[in-house]
């Protein structure tokens, strides 16, 4: 059985009872980064040995990994901190143990985009992800495509990007269309700012903006 194990996008006390009793049974824990999920697995004096899965190896270790949970071992796939598969490794693993009949679950669990989105106060009775868009080619195209949506939609964005993000949005949604900047999520400095985009570009201009952040902007 192949476990996919969410783990706190920052409070270390929102891992779930079950994820972590999941952690200490499986025989392997496969993590995007040894070193983060180290700190994690100490926190709750977890030892079940680790190893790394990851972009940069998946393609070389899959088949192995496959194999040996075709062979009877358990396994459970975490990631620095949220869903795997959402916008972190985990695709090319799952889809290789649905090809070959492996079970598999994935637990419920911390994701950053659902509370952000919910707290931004933003309709969320549809929405749409896109999760981070392209850095160059492509990326006029896809925020065209977002501002011609009738629902909210949610990107991933990193904060040396946020205020070009924004600049690039009110182009494409005009300046008084309503937005949040959420960051840290469930970390001591959380913050979700509700405001026009124009406001937004504002604020975050003339600060430093440091952490994860998710970035919600209203439908047309």
């Amino acid at each position: 059985m192949l476990y996919i194990v969410p783990t706190p996008v920052g409070n270390l006390e929102d891992m779930t009872l079950r994820g972590l009793r999941i952690l200490k049974e499986v025989d392997l824990i496969l993590a995007e980064d040894t070193r983060t999920s180290s700190k994690l697995l100490k926190y709750y004096d977890i030892d079940t040995p680790l190893k790394a899965y990851h972009a940069f190896n998946e393609h070389k270790v899959t088949q192995q990994i496959v194999d040996t949970l075709s062979a009877g071992s358990s396994m459970a796939l975490i990631t620095d901190a949220g869903t795997p598969g959402i916008s972190d490794p985990g695709f090319y693993l799952v889809r290789a143990c649905v090809e070959a009949e492996v079970p598999l679950t994935c637990l419920p669990g911390a994701t950053s985009f659902v509370p952000a989105l919910v707290a931004s106060g933003l309709p969320s009775d549809k929405f749409f992800f896109e999760g981070f868009l392209p850095h160059k080619k492509g990326r006029q195209t896809r925020l065209q495509y977002l501002s011609t949506l009738p629902y909210t939609f949610i990107l991933f964005e990193s904060p040396h990007r946020l205020v070009k993000t924004l600049d690039q949005l009110i182009t494409h949604c005009g300046a008084d269309r309503y937005a949040c900047v959420a960051r840290e999520i469930s970390k001591v400095y959380e913050s979700i700012d509700t405001a026009s985009l124009s406001d937004l570009k504002t604020k975050y201009a003339s600060s430093k903006v440091k952490g994860e952040i998710v970035v919600i902007v209203e439908g047309s």
